[in-house]
């Protein structure tokens, strides 16, 4: 068997880019440094090429963690075509957009006293529960002026909060006109919210309406690309959206800390979307493994660089 190119050792100076050092991290070319690096290829590839509807997708808790600021910016910038994202990440950026700040915490604590004193904990992020009466209050704002008649989309739902919020994800969306879908929005404090007040109002939300649109995207679309941060439901309702066309993703990278092995969705390889047809057979796809928080920022601050400059 024969060597590839050699690994090249990483040289940092001061001053250095992040696209500068990516691109060394794709010279010396090992483990997930490497990967990254080829990732940045395939966004940059899926960027440049005007055929291409760019899904993203959203999991895990990338807003408390001040990730949203990156997805917005993505948007208004014209890369993201289609959005799918948790209930959560979208109550938080909800939260956000109202002026409620998410604190820096710590994970050893006394979660105890954290409920006591009105804390909410996400790992080492803290939110206090006074956000949620602001965001309360919204929501039911919010559902108050929409008018009972034929059932709502959540996409639809979703372009109304965001076209009542000042920034963040969801008015980026609706400023530009780009279309968030969220299937599991029911596992979401937006959900618990419309559940209120569907107590004591006729407003209904049909999920399945979604569907109509979204695959009418794929059969229009000549090409595909998906980023996906994370896994979960918004990875595979992205994935699976072309299963109903005759083609897969052209292009797909996944940033997941998920394992393989286990066998779930999150850490599921793109090569295995390869055997359903999510993905073509030819497609430009890379997994990087790790944490989103580190892996996401570099990802795309690299991309810019070559785009941008």
């Amino acid at each position: 068997m024969q060597c590839g190119e050699p690994v090249e050792q990483v040289a940092l100076r001061p001053g250095m880019t992040v696209g500068e050092l990516v691109s060394a991290l794709g010279r010396a070319g090992a483990y997930n440094g490497g990967a990254l690096a080829r990732a940045a290829g395939v966004y940059e590839a899926m960027l440049r090429d005007d055929q291409v509807v760019k899904f993203m997708g959203l999991a895990g808790a990338m807003v408390p963690a001040g990730m949203g600021r990156i997805v917005s910016d993505l948007i208004d910038r014209g890369h993201v075509d289609v959005l799918v994202s948790t209930g959560a990440n979208l109550t938080h950026d909800i939260i956000e957009a109202l002026g409620c700040r998410h604190y820096h915490g710590s994970s050893c604590c006394s979660d105890v006293e954290l409920r006591q004193e009105e804390i909410n904990r996400i790992y080492d992020v803290f939110l206090p529960n006074n956000a949620f009466v602001q965001f309360e209050e919204f929501m039911q704002g919010v559902f108050s002026d929409l008018s009972p008649g034929a059932p709502l989309t959540i996409r639809d739902l979703l372009a109304t909060l965001g076209r009542a919020l000042p920034s963040g994800i969801l008015a980026s969306a609706a400023r530009n006109e780009v279309p968030v879908y969220c299937p599991a929005l029911a596992d979401s404090m937006i959900g618990l919210q419309y559940w209120l007040f569907s107590q004591t109002h006729r407003i209904t939300v049909d999920a399945f309406l979604d569907m109509q649109p979204l695959l009418s995207t794929c059969f229009d679309a000549q090409k595909a690309g998906a980023l996906l941060i994370g896994g979960g439901v918004p990875k595979n309702f992205i994935l699976q959206s072309m299963l109903m066309t005759p083609r897969g993703f052209d292009y797909a990278v996944q940033l997941t800390g998920d394992r393989p092995d286990l066998g779930g969705l999150s850490g599921a390889t793109l090569d295995e979307a390869r055997s359903w047809g999510k993905i073509t057979e030819a497609a430009s796809a890379v997994t990087v493994y790790g944490d989103a928080t580190i892996t996401f920022p570099l990802l795309v601050a690299a991309v810019m660089e070559r785009i941008d400059v």
